[in-house]
């Protein structure tokens, strides 16, 4: 069975939600049994998650019983979703119970319900495990193809970098759509530990009631923001042992402040870095470096390794070096998915991720990023692509513009200036990027070249 549930302890809590209900590793298991007794093996299936019990028994039971899974958000966009559906058929859907949708239900359970949509069931790869989005919040309809053993990889991995036992109890706030907080989950329950699953602010009191329990947290930057605005280094967490980051770059400033923080309250800080094509987490700095290596990513996790190519194409895996970071390891995904009958693909990565970041490895071998090659930003941990966005808005305003920015802001240069109160508002829709880290700038021209690339912006 999918990370070994069958071999936990059956009485052993594997999960405890908001409203306080729990679930032990047996009732995983019984309930996979259950849910592939509904429909067919090798399905694919829309999982409509939200973070509570119902969506992640729909995640465990699909890859124990081998039905493939594309997670998307519960509240994802009404055009995006249609335009996955119509592209990729699901034969089911998963979903909370409280949505409408005009399909037949098969199955109920956990405040979720299955749904047989009526498409057949496509050919899908033998070993195709997992579908994710790439960018699911602006609209774009790739999708990475993950396999059992990169998901379990990962989980082996990052298991081993925590050192996670079966006494921890790891807060799961990171939402199940997110390639991160499913890291989150699958490594603890490899690890036969007891997830505090919530899917509450970080400003409800109740989010604050579940954290004095936990023994670990894990944050993107902007979580961590919002702790610091509530004076979260001066809170009494006794239990609380490590304190985790990804998903974007911490300022130095709020990295030094955690760093300090974990020092002084005898816990441990650990930066992570990861990206959706690598099942999330390819690299860590390890806890006692925190304060020596600020805003590094440190090294590979157990079970991968990293490298750099330089401008000349030479490829080196110690010293000190500059250029595109590579990644190895078991946890790289299949490759991408752009409609339905690239489903039926195989491996086309072999164990290797060019990331498309510009990294600088310094002489003790820990490696920080200091840009990105590629045209995509992430912001508090969301992958936003400028060109993606640049359609988006092209296609709803009819109106010319060019995106540009860096990790804390998205810049839209616009010459209609109709558009300049109307645009943060839209992206901020699109994208659910907080619009105060949308900038509309009104230019009088738009340069481009002769083959139409933007110039002099």
């Amino acid at each position: 069975m999918f990370l070994d549930l069958d071999k936990k302890d059956r009485a052993a809590v594997a999960v405890i939600d908001d409203s306080g209900a729990q679930l032990t590793y047996g009732e995983i298991c019984d309930f996979s049994a259950e849910f592939a007794a509904r429909l067919p093996a090798r399905s694919l299936i829309f999982l409509l998650a939200e973070n509570r019990i119902g969506s992640l028994l729909g995640y465990t039971a699909c890859l124990s019983e081998r039905i493939v899974p594309l997670i998307l958000s519960a509240k994802t966009e009404t055009g995006l979703y249609e335009r996955l559906r119509d592209l990729y058929r699901p034969a089911y859907l998963w979903a909370p119970e409280e949505m409408a949708f005009p399909y037949e239900p098969v199955f109920r359970a956990w405040g979720y319900v299955l749904l047989k949509t009526g498409f057949d069931s496509a050919p899908l790869y033998e070993d195709l495990a997992l579908l994710l989005p790439t960018s699911g919040s602006t609209g774009s309809p790739k999708l990475v193809r993950h396999s059992y053993r990169n998901i379990e990889a990962n989980a082996d991995n990052v298991r081993r970098l925590f050192g996670l036992t079966a006494d921890e109890r790891a807060m799961a706030v990171l939402p199940m759509h997110y390639t991160m907080g499913l890291s989150v989950i699958a490594s603890h329950l490899l690890a036969g530990a007891t997830l505090l699953l919530s899917g509450r602010s970080l400003l409800d009191r109740g989010f604050w009631a579940m954290l004095k329990e936990a023994t670990s947290f894990t944050g993107v930057p902007y979580s961590y923001e919002l702790l610091m605005k509530m004076r979260f280094t001066r809170m009494d967490l006794p239990n609380l042992r490590v304190i985790t980051q990804g998903g974007g770059k911490l300022t130095p400033e709020m990295f030094t402040a955690l760093a300090e923080y974990a020092r002084d309250k005898g816990k441990r800080f650990i930066a992570t870095y990861g990206q959706s094509e690598c099942t999330a987490r390819m690299a860590y700095l390890p806890a006692e470096l925190a304060l020596e290596k600020t805003c590094s990513i440190g090294i590979a996790e157990p079970g991968g390794q990293l490298s750099i190519i330089d401008e000349t194409g030479v490829e080196t895996f110690e010293g000190e070096a500059t250029g595109e970071m590579v990644y190895r390891g078991e946890n790289v995904t299949l490759g991408y998915a752009n409609g339905l009958d690239d489903l039926l693909k195989g491996d086309e990565n072999h164990g290797v991720r060019r990331t498309g970041d510009l990294a600088r490895r310094d002489a003790d071998g820990c490696y920080f990023i200091v840009g990105r090659l590629g045209r995509f930003l992430k912001i508090f941990g969301l992958r936003i692509g400028l060109d993606e966005v640049e359609n988006l808005v092209k296609a709803e305003f009819q109106a010319d513009c060019y995106c540009k920015g860096d990790d804390e802001r998205l810049v839209v240069l616009v010459t209609d200036p109709a558009l300049a109160d109307r645009l943060p508002a839209f992206i901020e829709e699109k994208t659910h990027l907080f619009h105060k880290n949308i900038e509309v700038r009104l230019v009088d021209k738009i340069l481009r070249n002769e083959a139409g690339k933007v110039i002099n912006q």
